[in-house]
Formats: C-alpha cells, sequence, structure tokens
C-alpha cells in the first residue's frame, strides 16, 4: 500500500489534502522514555482540561437533544452516521486518483442515503402511518410507498451499481473496486449497528438513554482511574490503557447501571414507546418493567423496605457488557487506526478525535442493547402488534372475514 500520509504538495484546485502523518508515539519508542502510560505524561494536565472542556459540551448537547424528544434524537443518529461516514470515506482516499475520477466520490453517498432510505424505511414505516392517518391523501401516498419501499430501495441500488460499472477506468480498477468494497463495508460495519440505535429510541428513549449513558460513563471512569492510579498496561493495541482503569471503570459502570435504571425507569417520557413521528409529550400506563417492586430490609438498616425497579435487574446485563465486552470496540478502532497510521479518524472533537472515535463503543453497545431487548424484554405478541400486522396485510372483506371468524370461536366458547 501506498503511503498516502506524507506531507502534501502546494494545494491546487480540485486535488484532495493529503492526511498527515500521525503524531502517535510508537509503543516500542514511548516505553524506551518510560512515557507509555499515561500517568507518566507531562502534557496530561493540559489534555484532561481539553478532554474535560470537550466532554462538557457533548453532553449538554446530548441532554438537550434528548429533552427534545424521539424524532430529535433520531435525527442526531443520522447526522452522528453522516460524519463518521464522511471521515471513514476519506481514510482511504488517494488524490491522485480522485482527481482521475470526477464524481466518484458522489456514489459514495448515494449508497448511502439508498441505505438510509431502506434501513430507515423498514423500522419507522408503521410510525409514519399513524402520522398520517388523518389525511386520506397522505395515507393511501405513504401506504404506497411502504408497499413499492422495497422495489424503490433496489431501484436506486441497481443504478448506483451501473453507475459503478460505467465509471470504470483503464488502470483505476483495482482503486475504483477498492473503493466500492469499502463503501459497502463502512455501511455494514457503521450504519446497519448504529440503525439498532433508531429501533431501541421509538421502544422507549430508556433503551437508547441507558446504554449510551453506561458508555460514557465507562469511558470518563476508566480514563479518571486509569489517570490517577494506572500503572500496568492492559492492552498493546491501546497503550494508555491499563488494568487500574479498566477494573475501576467495571465497578463504576455496573453500579451506575443499577443506580439509573431506578432514575430513568421512573420518567414517562422515557419509558413509554412512541407509536408516531410527532414530538408531543408522550404519557402511558407503564410497563410491569417500570412499577417499582418492594423489598422488606433487616431490622439493622435505617429503612424498612426498598423500592427496585425489575428493569434494574436487566441493567447489571447492560452495565457488564459495557464494562467487559463494549471497550473492545474501542480497541478494534485502535487496531484499525494503527493498520492505516492515523492517530484519529479526524479532528471535529477537541480532544477525542473525531466523530467516530467517540463513537466506536456505543455501536457494539447498541446492537447488544436491541438483540437484548428483543430477547428477554419485549413481548413477542401484544393486540396491538397483531391488529397492526392485520389493518396493514388483509384488504377490507379479509378484515370482514377474520372479525365474523372470530365471532364464531368465541361464540363457542
Amino acid at each position: 500500500m501506498q503511503n498516502d500520509y506524507s506531507a502534501s504538495a502546494p494545494s491546487t484546485p480540485g486535488r484532495i489534502r493529503h492526511r498527515r502523518r500521525s503524531n502517535e508515539i510508537p509503543i516500542e519508542a514511548s516505553k524506551a522514555n518510560g512515557s507509555h502510560l499515561l500517568v507518566n505524561d507531562q502534557n496530561k494536565y493540559k489534555s484532561m482540561l481539553i478532554r474535560t472542556y470537550s466532554t462538557v459540551w457533548m453532553i449538554g448537547g446530548f441532554a438537550c437533544i434528548i429533552y427534545m424528544g424521539h424524532l430529535y434524537i433520531w435525527a442526531m443518529v443520522v447526522v452522528i452516521q453522516i460524519f463518521m461516514a464522511k471521515e471513514l470515506f476519506t481514510l482511504l482516499r488517494k488524490a491522485p486518483e480522485d482527481s482521475q475520477l470526477p464524481g466518484f466520490r458522489l456514489m459514495n453517498w448515494h449508497f448511502f442515503f439508498t441505505a438510509v432510505l431502506y434501513v430507515y424505511g423498514r423500522i419507522l414505516s408503521q410510525h409514519l402511518v399513524n402520522t398520517v392517518t388523518s389525511d386520506q391523501f397522505l395515507y393511501k401516498l405513504v401506504s404506497g410507498l411502504i408497499k413499492y419501499q422495497m422495489v424503490i430501495c433496489y431501484s436506486l441500488y441497481t443504478a448506483g451499481f451501473m453507475w459503478f460499472i460505467l465509471t470504470l477506468k483503464k488502470k483505476m480498477y483495482k482503486y475504483q473496486f477498492g473503493q466500492y468494497a469499502w463503501t459497502h463495508m463502512i455501511l455494514i460495519v457503521v450504519f446497519t449497528q448504529s440503525s439498532f440505535t433508531v429501533a431501541n429510541i421509538f421502544e422507549g428513549i430508556f433503551w437508547f438513554l441507558l446504554p449510551a449513558s453506561l458508555i460514557v460513563i465507562n469511558d470518563i471512569a476508566a480514563y479518571v482511574f486509569g489517570f490517577f492510579f494506572g500503572k500496568t498496561p492492559l492492552i498493546k493495541l491501546s497503550p494508555k490503557k491499563t488494568w487500574e482503569g479498566f477494573i475501576g471503570a467495571s465497578f463504576a459502570t455496573i453500579v451506575s447501571a443499577f443506580l439509573l435504571a431506578n432514575i430513568m425507569g421512573r420518567f414517562q417520557w422515557l419509558t413509554c414507546p412512541r407509536e408516531d413521528l410527532s414530538t408531543g409529550w408522550l404519557h402511558c400506563d407503564p410497563d410491569p418493567m417500570f412499577k417499582p417492586h418492594y423489598y422488606s430490609l433487616p431490622g439493622w438498616f435505617p429503612w424498612k423496605e426498598v423500592s427496585v425497579l425489575p428493569v434494574q435487574w436487566h441493567a447489571l446485563s447492560f452495565g457488564l457488557f459495557a464494562s467487559v465486552i463494549a471497550p473492545f470496540g474501542g480497541f478494534f478502532a485502535s487496531g484499525f487506526k494503527r493498520a492505516f497510521k492515523v492517530k484519529d479518524f479526524g479532528d471535529s472533537i477537541p480532544g477525542h478525535g473525531g466523530i467516530t472515535d467517540r463513537m466506536d463503543c456505543q455501536m457494539v453497545m447498541a446492537v447488544f442493547a436491541y438483540i437484548y431487548h428483543q430477547s428477554f424484554v419485549k413481548s413477542q405478541y401484544s393486540v396491538e402488534m397483531i391488529l397492526d400486522q392485520i389493518l396493514r396485510n388483509l384488504t377490507y372483506e379479509e378484515q370482514h372475514t377474520l372479525f365474523m371468524k372470530l365471532g364464531q370461536v368465541l361464540e363457542r366458547k
């Protein structure tokens, strides 16, 4: 592979700037001067201040978006995906080749937005129908789009595929096919995983907010424990990670999961599922998972009883996963960056790198949260789900026939 990170020549119109060489200190060199751990970094306090400042801004903005509701959280996820795709598309770009392929970059975004239309169309189709049911024209239009959504998306993908074939250029085949494969890998690894997040959001903000918060808590706790107590290296891929930080963060995250679940689980705004795409305040009968159970305590406790939400026991699994498994998403990203000789995927967040650097563990956690919720929490069948399938897939005559037959069955019982 050619070295694409050397200093670039003076910029000219239409040319793409080369990525600057990483300023990351090699592990071997850092060990030689005793600075391979954060506790020995002379600039650690300056780095900590910059990182803290950025973290406060991110958490504040994140809290505002959570307050605004499901639709805005979904929009935030899409924006994050766009920035991640931009950073990763740029990672393998080569200026000389791109200058000979005008419009080739646009093809990446064609496939990206085709994937957006397909995935979110499948996830949010019923929410969209529920939003426009009061207007017959919009209802018929949306119903038609949903019915033919797969055909539309397949047509768009086929158009992109033909576009790619027609732009193949002699002596550029290897680069073009490499970019085509890279684009699809981004869609699968990044887009598909983070799309699970949206499915969690509309099941209830709780199922998005708790897992995301635990990753943030684990990351901050690992940094703090490693900053003050770190001495023993954890993994070579991330030389600043220490066992002290890992163990301390694990304990803090599991305890936080149990406590946060109790706090978040008492707000209907966080626990009620959203059935449409409106932004109004939510009210619902809490799921049994969010209704407190009371446990008596021994006489020597200052309290006679304590209330625990059933969801808190599930939260312990979330905390354990966020502590032990999710960090491997970060280790994977570290190895990936070393393979391409870059320090960060981008520089959009001071002290943190790019958006992708902050979302590596979040993606792993989002998939786990979705699978766990679908497998151990969500009821597989409900009256609402069955009725939804009947109204969506049966004609009026078939619905009437079903009603008559169901009446006969109930009469015989």
